[in-house]
């Protein structure tokens, strides 16, 4: 008998990605298709035309179907991950009106009406009207309406790009609850779509029948079409799964499904995860987003841009890594890696800050980057390797946010995303955490975590915990060198600490005099 397989399906921003996975979280074969993230009109502006994901991802199905080795009827089910606030506006035959505004998007929605009533007067009091308006003009929607309203008003559905494939896998608007983050009327807590007197139907107006049926992760959103099967070579008639957003997937995809595992990844935006059944706001007013799991909670800390550091220095000043890796045959990161080992912990008093874009509380809107501690000794090196230990520094005090707040302590990790396949990253990691710090047994996390939705709706496994059990599994696993821990546990402690409130007065005044970044009006 032919062994079940489950297709997933990973739309991230730079790649789609065809994955096919066996029960016990083995990938049998893969496929990959790189994107162009996004075309910018103006500047500080992220579009990409929806179109573009669907053939895109119906290249990678087919050039799967190239490749692997494997009878289509051991298919069971289909899944869907993707990037996360990728808005698309269709009309009422799904087809798009705008291209859609990707999540690395800058443009603001400003001189938006303030939210009135019993809430603007609530919060005013509460001191969060800044906050509110930042949601305001971050909000896609808001912009469109504003600057475009022939678009809004000929749009039929506002959907993200999980619920665009969705559609154009299965012919039906509808998407899976694990997959609504963004600037949305999504009522975090309970769920599902905010009740008729929640604020962010004044924040954000819309008519709610503009927005997608929801299905919790592992429900059926429906099968393959006739017309998707012809572009993709996917069965007509197979099941599509719910799965949940790429950041939710890679979490269970990472084996981090109890709340005393932690999941890092390092990726173009760095979060550290929990997963957690109560719901927690690790900072005040800032939700935990839904989890690939149903009636779950991903408590998540964002360092935006984080990742994305390390290839801004590996192109800005990488090329003698580059270069000799050419002539060497061998892959950058095996240089990079020597980079990084070249210095001693701490980088000799090089610390960095990595608040290259501004938060909405914690950093606040006015936060900027910073490195502090230069000397005559530093060298390209001790930059490159503050930068790993920056980003360190930042999820490990978004893990002592959540532990406060969840009053349950983080006893281990798991590292997944770009950065995961770097010893060094690795290692520092464990010793800026002081926890055995484990990658997972394959890169593919996100379409794992996909997979493992799947497995649950398809009736492989009973439950979320024997499915995680049996489809992922650590891999190298990194002890913390205790030597090393003390050295960054003291520049933790006394220095990064305490950077940011000693220079917030400086990027407040940066910003009055400049006018970046822009505060929310």
């Amino acid at each position: 008998m032919t062994e079940p397989l489950i297709l997933a399906i990973d739309v991230g921003t730079q790649s789609v990605r065809a994955l096919l996975f066996d029960p016990r979280g083995q990938l049998v074969a893969k496929s990959r298709v790189p994107l162009e993230p996004y075309f910018s009109p103006q500047p500080g502006w992220a579009e990409q035309h929806p179109e573009y994901y669907w053939t895109k991802l119906g290249e990678a199905c087919q050039a799967l179907w190239s490749t692997a080795n494997v009878p289509k009827d051991a298919l069971v089910g289909v899944a869907l991950t993707t990037q996360r606030a990728t808005i698309v506006n269709v009309d009422a035959d799904g087809r798009p009106l705008r291209p859609a505004i990707i999540w690395l998007d800058q443009r603001r929605a400003t001189g938006q009406r303030p939210v009135g009533g019993r809430w603007g007067l609530l919060f005013t009091l509460l001191g969060l009207s800044d906050t509110i308006a930042y949601f305001q003009a971050e909000a896609e929607a808001n912009w469109i309406r504003t600057e475009q309203p022939d678009i809004w008003e000929r749009t039929h559905k506002l959907l993200l790009l999980s619920g665009y494939l969705t559609y154009r896998l299965t012919g039906r608007f509808i998407d899976s609850i694990g997959s609504q983050v963004g600037y949305i009327p999504f009522d975090y807590r309970g769920l599902r779509w905010a009740s008729p007197g929640d604020w962010k139907w004044l924040a954000v107006p819309m008519a709610p029948d503009i927005l997608p049926e929801l299905t919790p992760p592992g429900t059926m959103l429906g099968q393959v079409t006739r017309v998707a099967a012809e572009h993709t070579g996917i069965p007509a008639g197979l099941p599509v799964v719910a799965a949940a957003a790429d950041k939710a997937c890679e979490v269970i995809g990472a084996g981090a499904l109890d709340p005393h595992i932690g999941c890092l990844s390092y990726g173009t935006t760095a979060t550290f995860n929990t997963t957690h059944r109560r719901y927690v706001e690790v900072i005040p007013l800032v939700p935990p987003y839904p989890s690939a799991v149903p009636g779950h909670y991903s408590l998540e800390v964002q360092i935006f841009r984080g990742y994305w550091m390390v290839s801004w220095f590996r192109r800005e000043f990488g090329t003698p890594e580059e270069n000799l890796a050419s002539e060497l045959g061998v892959e950058p990161e095996e240089l990079f890696d020597e980079l990084a080992a070249s210095v001693p912990a701490g980088s000799m008093g090089l610390m960095l800050q990595p608040f290259w874009s501004p938060g909405v509380r914690v950093p606040g809107p006015e936060a900027k980057g910073a490195v502090i501690g230069f000397g005559e000794v530093h060298t390209r090196a001790h930059v490159y390797r503050a930068i790993i230990e920056g980003l360190a520094y930042a999820l490990r005090e978004g893990k002592e946010r959540s532990e406060r707040r969840s009053h349950i302590p983080v006893t281990e990790l798991r590292v997944s995303g770009g950065g995961s396949q770097s010893d060094q990253a690795m290692q520092i990691t464990a010793d800026i955490f002081g926890l055995p710090t484990a990658r997972p047994h394959i890169y593919e996390t996100s379409g794992l975590g996909a997979a493992i939705d799947a497995s649950v709706g398809l009736g492989l496994y009973g439950d979320f915990h024997q499915a995680v059990a049996a489809m992922s599994h650590p891999g190298d696993v990194f002890e913390p060198d205790p030597a090393n821990h003390r050295v960054y546990n003291d520049l933790y402690q006394r220095v990064y600490l305490r950077m940011y409130r000693r220079l917030r007065p400086l990027y407040e005044e940066i910003r009055a005099i400049t006018g970046y970044p822009p505060a929310p009006r």
